[in-house]
């Protein structure tokens, strides 16, 4: 891989690997990580909007760097365990501020540095609210942040808040580090709120430590040959587990992205893979989509994928069909669809609860759906597709986990039945940071968690249906929303993941089945024609009556890590019929007073 001129200095990515031998335990903190990972020649890679190699911080500039920030932090007279908010831009500043928080004993704390267009009041408020709810006591943002940042801070009692070139300017307290032990919060992740504003995990060094060793040894099996490339926000569980984190417990490089340079050019994400050799990427079933859509076959011709072996795939339900068409384009530059692991896990448990077998592709189990509507019994199907509902198989789950499915009166479930999906094991967390009420409301005392999801097992594999709250019941059937939205999808008009499916209560608390759906289409006869449409293919397909809004490209929330928030979109929707409501009442007044 050839670096990029910058500053008249020649910049070399890291490389794949050394001769430093791979140790992936035991440690007692992420320091410790850290510190044995310095000895090598490995470390992490920046990528500009045009795919050039714009920043390179090796582990052992990485344990440097932090050093020095952490006696800088320490001038400010911190205590001991007091946070420390980092809006987390793809950039090496965060990198250096995270690790400086595990050697100064204080407790980083990720915050989204993604600003949807004209959502300026509401990410300052977001940021404001997670500063407060963590009791941070100093703010450090990148340069592109620092406005954002300064609205978000005022009125706080904050020992600092500024621009890493404003931390830089501090002296060096002259001090012995004591790093955070075992049972100390390495870190706080916030949820990626899809159902509720987002609540601060409180993950302790020993439970990421475990978590980290497992995805390592079992669930990636990592070597080192292994390189990580990446476009996954650092602020979501992912991007800062996945691929800060397990990448330091390997010794491993990694090349990054940027999140909105993705978004733009997602093809840059497959080059960099290409380029470097890359072993290890992982994104959501939207990524795969995106690049599928975008590609060129003469990016196809130009591309070597034939590295690339574990292709991961999580964060929402998998939906398989995008997948598919993703393996079949990018076939003939080597990626084998056997590459694709489906897994399972959430903040609450750190990162990974469970992974499909390494080297097998997807395993999609086809049910019936009528069965599934009314029982809840994923029977395999016997029939035609019309008739079918397709589940990914998310594997086994991790050493030391083990979880129940269990119905609305906490009975455990058969096999193939639906239920409330819990977990217990060595990385579930100890609770959300100081909010007693929300963690007794989903982890019981014995430490079982309440994932707030729906799914089934198969033997001991579990696969995942929806999130509780999303499940839709129309005269005691439960429909899963994401099989109306897959169905709306294939309408002419709609793109992929531009559909929100909820249920709203009409009078005499009866419900409403109800999609928002995204379109670019202006003509009121066509758009007529794409609600005609999804809405009797629903009623084909469901027997049931749906109400379709449409809505411009875009416009759908989607939580920080990018999923769709059907809860927010169910919000947002219910508000325009208010304001509807409203304006239709008042031209009914006026209509009255003129006449």
């Amino acid at each position: 891989m050839h670096g990029t001129v910058l500053n008249m200095k020649q910049l070399n990515s890291t490389p794949a690997n050394t001769d430093l031998p791979v140790k992936i335990a035991p440690y007692t903190n992420l320091v410790d990580a850290l510190e044995y990972a310095a000895q090598g020649e490995t470390g992490f890679n920046f990528y500009d909007g045009r795919g050039h190699l714009s920043a390179v911080l090796s582990y052992t500039e990485l344990r440097d760097e932090a050093k020095v920030i952490a006696r800088r932090l320490l001038s400010l007279g911190c205590e001991r365990g007091a946070r420390v908010g980092i809006i987390a831009e793809t950039e090496p500043m965060f990198h250096r501020f995270f690790f400086a928080c595990q050697y100064a004993g204080l407790i980083p704390v990720a915050l989204p540095a993604g600003i949807q267009l004209g959502a300026h009041g509401a990410y300052v408020s977001q940021v404001r609210r997670m500063l407060k709810s963590c009791g941070a006591s100093i703010v450090v943002a990148p340069d592109t942040h620092a406005n954002f940042m300064a609205e978000a801070v005022e009125g706080l009692d904050l020992l600092m808040a500024g621009k890493q070139s404003d931390f830089d300017a501090l002296p060096e307290a002259d001090v012995e580090f004591e790093p955070l032990g075992e049972d100390d919060p390495a870190y706080l992740q916030y949820t990626s709120g899809s159902t509720s504003f987002p609540r601060g995990v409180e993950v302790t060094q020993k439970t990421v430590l475990n978590n980290l060793m497992e995805i390592a040894r079992y669930g990636l099996k990592l070597d080192s040959s292994d390189r990580f490339v990446s476009w996954l926000p650092f602020y979501h569980d992912m991007g800062l587990v996945g691929f800060i984190l397990v990448p330091l417990i390997g010794q491993l490089s990694v090349d990054y992205l940027g999140s909105r340079t993705f978004a733009m050019r997602p093809r840059l994400w497959l080059k960099i893979l290409s380029d470097n050799g890359g072993t290890i990427s992982s994104a959501p079933t939207f990524g795969y989509a995106l690049c599928a859509k975008r590609l060129r076959p003469s990016d196809v011709e130009s591309y070597n994928l034939s590295n690339w072996r574990a292709a991961c795939v999580g964060a929402e339900r998998i939906n398989p069909e995008p997948l598919q068409e993703f393996a079949e384009i990018l076939e003939p530059c080597g990626f084998d669809q056997n590459a694709f692991v489906a897994c399972y896990g959430m903040a609450e448990c750190v990162l990974a609860t469970s992974f499909a077998p390494l080297g097998e592709g997807l395993n999609v189990d086809v049910v019936d759906r009528k069965m599934m509507a009314e029982s809840g019994e994923a029977r395999p199907s016997q029939g035609d597709a019309i008739s079918t509902s397709s589940y990914v198989d998310c594997g086994k789950l991790l050493p030391g986990f083990e979880f129940s499915i269990l119905d609305d009166n906490g009975v455990e479930m058969e096999n193939r039945h639906c239920g409330h999906i819990h977990l217990k094991g060595p990385s579930v967390m100890r609770g959300y940071f100081h909010d007693e009420e929300s963690t007794s409301e989903v982890l019981s005392e014995d430490g079982w968690l309440n994932t707030g999801d729906i799914g089934y097992r198969i033997d001991n594999h579990l696969v995942i249906t929806s999130r509780s709250k999303d499940v839709i019941i129309i005269k005691g059937r439960n429909i899963w929303p994401y099989d109306l939205e897959v169905l709306a999808q294939q309408t002419g008009g709609v793109k992929l993941g531009g559909v929100a499916a909820f249920s709203v209560s009409l009078d005499g608390n009866e419900e409403q089945a109800v999609l928002v759906v995204e379109t670019k289409e202006k003509d009121a006869d066509n758009r007529l024609h794409i609600i005609e449409d999804i809405s009797q293919s629903i009623l084909a397909h469901f027997g049931i009556n749906v109400q379709i809004d449409l809505t411009p490209r875009g416009t759908l929330p989607r939580t920080s890590s990018g999923k769709l928030s059907r809860s927010q979109s169910k919000q947002d929707y219910l508000a325009r019929k208010t304001l509807q409501d409203v304006e239709e009442l008042a031209v009914g007044v006026g209509e009255k007073l003129t006449a």
